[in-house]
């Protein structure tokens, strides 16, 4: 293959990809990302307003999107989901699972309320999309590509997430399993791990109920995050999304149950 070629196999011209959790953050630029290489994509979330304002986004840029709202710990509801995609637009070729949530606090103070929670969605969530991926893209001669996220918290420790970094260490290990078993099929699991990356989860450290910043705290976050990593910065949700668009594009083609690191330098798996 010449090299014009090999960069062609980046697109995904023709295919049909559902982003969950793409009302905002890594979720949103991943929609923009694969519909500005040609893909359908489908802006799923569980703040439907946030959903319709990135296929708007998309359209706008010239692309193919839709909107649905989805709360991905109704297991019900997400094959509803994809089971309509697959009908409506005769394949389902790119499931992106983005949603999560975040618990703070104490490991020996953790609820099992809070617990419970969190599983439903960073851990259910993602296994329920999967799921119900998974069955639509066997069935296909085509196969498809499911794309989990998980985080830098599965490979470093901090403090105080310990419920979220138990979902996302989870997340591998159940990337790894669904690629083994559904890879004859022509069905590709991978996962991504960001670092620390501005989004919404992110930025709440620093912005204020009104919707304001505050610089001091902003600086007092950013700053010794940018020190702690390689390469002395963190990453906007784009740089994260070029992952995705890999991952989902015949460029990784012969790439199943592994983890991309997109994280500086952080954690090197």
């Amino acid at each position: 293959m010449d090299a014009t070629h090999l960069i062609d196999t980046f697109r995904v011209d023709g295919k049909v990809a559902v982003v969950v959790g793409a009302g905002s953050g890594i979720g949103r630029a991943s929609a923009l990302a694969l519909a500005g290489a040609g893909a359908t994509v489908v802006c799923a979330d569980v703040v439907g307003p946030s959903a319709e304002e990135t296929a708007a986004l998309v359209t706008d840029a010239g692309g193919t999107a839709e909107s649905a709202t989805v709360d991905i710990a109704d297991r019900p509801a997400v094959d509803a989901l994809a089971g309509r995609v697959a009908e409506d637009h005769g394949r389902l070729d790119v499931w992106v699972n983005t949603g999560a949530m975040m618990v703070e606090g104490p490991f020996l103070d953790l609820s099992e309320e809070d617990l419970d929670r969190i599983i439903a969605v960073n851990l259910k969530g993602t296994l329920f999309g999967c799921q119900a991926a998974g069955r639509i893209m066997t069935g296909q001669e085509s196969g498809g590509s499911i794309v989990n996220f998980s985080s830098g918290a599965a490979d470093t420790v901090s403090a105080n997430i310990a419920a979220y970094a138990l979902c996302k260490a989870a997340v591998v290990q159940m990337t790894k399993n669904l690629a083994f078993e559904i890879g004859k099929r022509k069905v590709r699991v991978n996962a991504v791990a960001p670092g620390f990356v501005l989004t919404g989860m992110t930025s709440r450290y620093f912005v204020r109920p009104d919707g304001t910043v505050d610089e001091a705290m902003r600086d007092a976050v950013v700053g010794p995050m940018k020190k702690f990593t390689p390469l002395r910065d963190i990453a906007a949700a784009e740089d994260i999304a070029t992952s995705v668009l890999f991952l989902a594009s015949d460029a990784s083609a012969f790439i199943t149950g592994q983890v991309l690191r997109p994280n500086g330098g952080v954690a090197m798996g």
